[in-house]
């Protein structure tokens, strides 16, 4: 559960800066009560408790998806189309990826969850900025679609909540101080930092396909051999003995 926990706090920690251009301007303008910094502190804490709750619903959600896969003996082949996924879509054309119709799911989905935040910015309340967190949690993300690509290949709804769960903490450092401090980050120092993010992704999809080709490398590439182990069969001429089979 180490391993999980460093790995995806890493890739939080890093990927937070890339929220800063994306979720940014949301958390600039959080309805936060400004008469005290201890409500103001409350209140930011609460946001991003919201978005972590989120991310941890989605990863118990996609881990019972990649449990299904397991089962039937998928789970390393969706490791690697998931890793092939994110390469495509880092080198695939925006044309290609840049929906122009209003009308698509996507599209509706995406201006349902903007209408709901909308109406939740008129209220001043921590209840109200809990619920701007936990929405803003489903807001269409890359980074969140990575992690959300790792969480599935545990194929464990535990492992795979859990492993949400420290993405999310370990976007809380910059994400809460920027809902806390304000705009703090200049747009240069913005853009430097969101130009790294492809790379990013690109070792986290070559990690999803190395773990899926079985390679035996400890922690990276675990082997695809689960029967090393030796199995306890019962004779039916011999009844009371057992035989070990290897």
């Amino acid at each position: 559960m180490a391993t999980v926990f460093f790995a995806a706090l890493t890739l939080g920690m890093i990927g937070s800066f890339h929220c800063i251009g994306m979720c940014g301007p949301l958390a600039f303008s959080l309805p936060l009560k400004n008469n005290s910094d201890f409500a103001k502190f409350t209140g930011s804490l609460l946001y991003n408790g919201g978005r972590i709750l989120t991310y941890s619903g989605l990863g118990m959600l996609f881990g019972l998806a990649g449990k299904s896969f397991s089962l039937f003996g998928f789970q390393q082949w969706l490791s690697v189309i998931v890793g092939i996924t994110i390469l495509f879509f880092l080198v695939a054309p925006k044309k290609w990826l840049t929906a122009k119709s209003t009308d698509t799911l996507f599209a509706k989905y995406n201006y349902k969850i903007r209408f709901a935040l909308g109406q939740l910015f008129f209220k001043k309340n921590y209840a109200s900025l809990f619920a701007i967190g936990v929405l803003n949690g489903l807001l269409p993300c890359g980074l969140i679609y990575m992690a959300i690509a790792g969480a599935i290949a545990y194929a464990s709804p535990f492992e795979s909540a859990f492993f949400m769960a420290s993405f999310g903490l370990g976007t809380l450092p910059v994400m809460w101080s920027v809902s806390f401090f304000g705009n703090y980050i200049g747009i240069e120092v913005r853009k430097k930092i969101r130009s790294a993010y492809p790379v990013l992704m690109a070792m986290m999809a070559c990690l999803l396909i190395l773990r899926g080709m079985g390679l035996g490398i400890p922690y990276v590439s675990p082997s695809a051999n689960h029967n090393d182990h030796p199995v306890e069969m019962c004779y039916p001429a011999k009844v009371g003995t057992t035989a070990v089979i290897k």
